[in-house]
């Protein structure tokens, strides 16, 4: 396996603090999710890059089939408190493809969850559903 690229970024105070990327490129406020929040959470954070990985995923698998489509993901991440007091997270991606047809589409977002790395980092440990939309 050949490392194509690290990145890092740097909590200070949990759910009710920072992060910041080392080089100071990127630099927001966590609160605990809330209607009220005026800062983002981990899970909009990890919503924003699973949609952004896995439309990757699917931008090159019409590629390879030489598909052209717009094609959008939405990632509905949510946190669940099981019954020992813990958290989970599950994922629900809804993905669009204008004017692919649908058993074409179905077959591409298959292949997309399938080569996706958040997919594969994923499966077997939380729920995640993908969503023909």
């Amino acid at each position: 396996m050949k490392k194509l690229y690290e990145t890092a970024m740097i909590n200070h105070g949990g759910r009710d603090g920072e992060v910041q990327a080392p080089n100071g490129s990127m630099k927001m406020k966590i609160e605990a999710p809330s209607i009220h929040a005026e800062g983002t959470n981990p899970e909009q954070l990890f919503a924003a890059g699973y949609a952004s990985c896995f439309n990757g995923a699917v931008h090159h698998m019409l590629e390879e089939h030489k598909i052209e489509s717009d094609a959008e993901v939405k990632a509905r991440v949510s946190l669940y408190q099981l019954d020992d007091g813990g958290y989970q997270i599950g994922v629900i991606l809804e993905v669009s493809l204008p004017g692919v047809e649908k058993e074409e589409a179905q077959k591409v977002v298959e292949e997309a969850n399938e080569f996706c790395p958040y997919s594969k980092a994923t499966k077997g440990n939380i729920d995640v559903e993908v969503k023909l939309v």
